[in-house]
């Protein structure tokens, strides 16, 4: 027992080592980023302002940079305006409250409030909190108590100059993301096919599930596409882009809504199975239609998330002709599908090929072309 204890602990350890490494040696560049800018500003702020032990110039240059996927603009300007806003809520309290530990409470409780009130964001509410309790507690740096909010405007500056000189691909976290997204409704459809070929109702509800949890990737690629277009606009080096980024973010919404059909398909699969209403010939044609949808999805994935734009044009191709390919087999009729449950099935698989369709560039019309009538 002690054995198996010690095996299982440094295998934990060794997992998390090489995750842990692999995680720093992917943050290399922004830590390098970090590093020059914190110090950059503070050095600016101390030697060129003459403030005293800027701190705020470089915390916040280096919350502005962070490994945080929010654009950066947004996050300079939480940082800025809290900074600010948090100390003429704190002076303006301190006036009326006077010092001490319950009046830094409740100003501290007043300021979070208010910053929630004013924005969702949650550096803004923490920057707002902060200062307020910093006026009340700590005595005000020379030159006054909105010192500290040059500092953090100069430390934002610093950041977004790093972000326009030495930026990061802006193309490469959400073709990774959406990679991901794709892989998941890939494997939801092939979980699905999987399901009916076994008749297997519990497989399909861990389909469903799975097609659930696409939820939290959608969100994070949104998240990244907003970052990368900011970085396409603010920076030079990578304005050329900004079309490629624009295609991309088209073809996100499509596989937004596919996915969304998918887990509306899964749901019904499981019914389906339960009722046992397709027959053999049936299951045997729609899982092969499922299958080559996955299929087509890969090749999808591969052009949206590919560098190269050759290759890229010739991915979207070929996933365009084999979801043509599908979509205008989806017919009952064609798929021997003839009990309502199975029509139903197969009703709510087209949408899904039309936004996959779309997803490679064609238009709702040319996509819709494919289905056959019903």
């Amino acid at each position: 027992m002690p054995r198996r204890r010690v095996s299982a602990t440094l295998g934990f350890l060794r997992k998390r080592s090489r995750i842990g490494f692999r995680r720093s040696s992917t943050s290399v560049l922004t830590a390098l980023q970090m590093t020059v800018c914190a110090v950059g500003a503070y050095a600016f702020a101390e030697e060129v302002l003459g403030h005293d032990g800027p701190l705020f110039a470089a915390t916040s240059s280096m919350i502005a940079l962070g490994f945080s996927r929010d654009p950066r603009i947004r996050r300079v300007l939480e940082v800025a305006v809290g900074c600010t806003l948090g100390i003429t809520v704190g002076d303006a309290l301190l006036s009326i409250f006077g010092t001490g530990l319950w009046q830094a409470a409740l100003v501290l409780f007043i300021s979070i409030l208010l910053a929630r009130f004013l924005d969702s964001g949650t550096i803004f509410t923490t920057q707002l909190g902060l200062q307020s309790l910093l006026v009340v507690l700590l005595p005000a740096p020379e030159g006054g108590p909105f010192t500290r909010s040059i500092d953090a405007i100069v430390g934002g500056i610093f950041a977004l100059v790093i972000t326009m000189l030495l930026p990061r691909d802006p193309r490469r976290e959400p073709k990774t993301d959406v990679r991901g997204l794709l892989a998941e409704l890939s494997n939801v459809l092939r979980e699905s096919a999987v399901a009916l070929r076994d008749s297997d109702s519990t497989a399909a509800w861990h389909a469903l599930v799975r097609a659930r949890a696409t939820h939290t990737r959608l969100d994070t690629l949104m998240t990244s596409m907003r970052s990368a277009e900011e970085v396409a606009r603010i920076s030079p080096a990578y304005r050329r882009h900004r079309d490629e980024l624009g295609s991309l973010r088209r073809a996100v919404g499509f596989i937004d809504l596919a996915v969304r059909n998918s887990r509306v398909f899964s749901r019904r699969l499981t019914s389906v199975i339960n009722h046992a209403a397709l027959s053999d010939e049936a299951i045997e044609s729609l899982v092969q239609v499922l299958e080559d949808v996955a299929d087509s999805v890969d090749v999808l994935s591969r052009a949206l998330s590919g560098r190269d734009s050759a290759e890229r044009n010739l991915n979207l191709r070929q996933a365009r002709i084999e979801l043509a390919a599908v979509a205008i087999q989806l017919h009952p009729e064609t798929l021997q599908i003839k009990r309502l449950e199975g029509e139903g099935l197969v009703l709510l698989l087209r949408p899904l090929v039309v936004d996959l369709l779309e997803a490679t560039g064609l238009t709702h019309e040319d996509a819709a072309a494919f289905m056959p009538r019903l």
